[in-house]
């Protein structure tokens, strides 16, 4: 019942600022769309918009002198609680701002830190938004307890400080040794992630990474294929038309039967000025891409804007260090577009066009993913003997047997095997 209030509780109301530098390349009306929904995913009412055209920002107030009394007017006048601004700004000009204003400021960094906030999950998850919180507040404290006294001091101890010095210097202290704690805490299960990570390797099965921008149909993919391969309700991931839906990265064995299982991975989802912070934070989550055989990137095919997505994700995994791992681009929500290209249909061997909710695009998809991730996979004849059965077992567990027959020396097998196991085992070659 608290949890009905809670979630029908009135929208807190925002005001949206943006400076346009004229950006080579860059759409700046989509951008502040964008901002809108990033907005609107963390549960506020966008009331209004300003905007401002400028060649540089200020470097005091972001934005010019006349166009901050604009924006106050304009708060006062649509009854707004909070003025969110388009990019990160310093901390003189947060504390500017919110001084010149009268009321609270954010900007996009900390809108992005309070959506992933929200979201997260897992333990992982949520240390990793803590720790990017904290280093994005660290040198924001300056400014925050002007309202208690402050008295200078010439022997440089903590008694000869005024009140907001020494709260000052508390918060600081105290914030650098949670960031401290909770950095053991992430390189310990960044060890035990990549302990995970060897075992998976050891087995031999293809990892494939979903990436691509936010609630551009990752777990859409994902569930399908879980629905598809694996049957059970409860692997399924959280799907749903929102930016940053889910933060935490899941592994799923998709098993398509013949041998030739592969691990699908879903990771969160980048967008335009994703903060470095955020993405620092959560490399270790980001590392099941950095360790895959293989990329899906899925895109939004329907969304105007997504060859700037692409570009978007493109440079997220260079940062990452992916950028040079083998690609399939999956373009998703064919059935959301007026479009002439005919659909499900695979162009070359790396891009794909469908609907990731159709079951012929599905079976497509994952045909497609299997002739990349076992392209080493080479056709066979082995005759094995009776003797050494161990190795027939090897090959039934990892090779797709077509044909079987039984003779008086060994077992004859014909198999679709990795080319490493067909050099191993080659004395046994028909």
């Amino acid at each position: 019942m608290e949890k009905n209030r809670i979630m029908e509780a009135p929208r807190e109301k925002v005001l949206l600022v943006g400076v346009d530098d004229e950006s080579p390349g860059e759409d700046f009306e989509y951008a502040m769309e964008e901002m809108a929904n990033l907005a609107k995913a963390c549960r506020m009412e966008p009331v209004g918009v300003i905007t401002q055209k400028m060649e540089s920002v200020n470097t005091g107030l972001y934005i010019g002198t006349g166009k901050v009394q604009e924006v106050k007017e304009a708060a006062r006048a649509l009854d707004a609680e909070l003025v969110i601004f388009d990019n990160t700004l310093s901390p003189s000009q947060l504390r500017n701002l919110q001084k010149e204003l009268g009321m609270p400021v954010m900007d996009r960094t900390a809108l992005i830190l309070d959506i992933f906030e929200t979201r997260a999950r897992t333990r992982e998850a949520r240390l990793q938004v803590e720790s990017a919180r904290l280093k994005y507040l660290l040198p924001r404290l300056v400014g925050m307890h002007d309202a208690l006294t402050r008295q200078g001091g010439t022997s440089g101890s903590m008694s000869s400080r005024g009140a907001g010095e020494k709260k000052l210097e508390l918060d600081r202290r105290r914030i650098e040794k949670r960031i401290s704690e909770l950095n053991r805490d992430l390189e310990d299960i960044a060890r035990e992630r990549q302990v995970q990570r060897k075992k998976r390797q050891q087995n031999g099965i293809p990892l494939v990474a979903l990436v691509g921008y936010t609630n551009a149909g990752k777990s859409t993919i994902m569930n399908a294929m879980i629905d598809a391969y694996m049957k059970e309700e409860d692997k399924k991931v959280l799907e749903q038309d929102m930016l940053f839906a889910t933060l935490d990265t899941t592994v799923r064995r998709i098993n398509t039967g013949n041998n030739r299982d592969f691990l699908l991975s879903d990771t969160v989802g980048f967008i335009h000025k994703l903060p470095h912070g955020l993405v620092k934070a959560f490399r270790s989550t980001l590392s099941e891409a950095l360790n895959a055989d293989l990329l899906l990137q899925v895109v939004d095919y329907a969304d105007p804007h997504f060859r700037e997505q692409m570009e978007t994700t493109a440079e997220t995994l260079t940062e990452l260090g992916a950028g040079d791992i083998p690609m399939i681009t999956v373009f998703n929500k064919l059935d959301k577009c007026d479009v002439e290209i005919s659909w499900p249909q695979v162009v070359g061997k790396d891009k794909i066009y469908l609907c990731a909710k159709q079951d012929t695009s599905l079976e497509m998809l994952v045909e497609l993913i299997l002739n990349r991730v076992y392209v080493d996979y080479q056709e066979a004849e082995f005759l094995v003997p009776y003797e050494k059965g161990n190795i027939l077992s090897y090959f039934m567990e990892n090779s797709h047997i077509r044909d079987r027959a039984y003779e008086e020396k060994g077992t004859r097998i014909s198999v679709r095997c990795h080319r490493a196991d067909k050099e191993k085992y080659a004395e046994l070659l028909v």
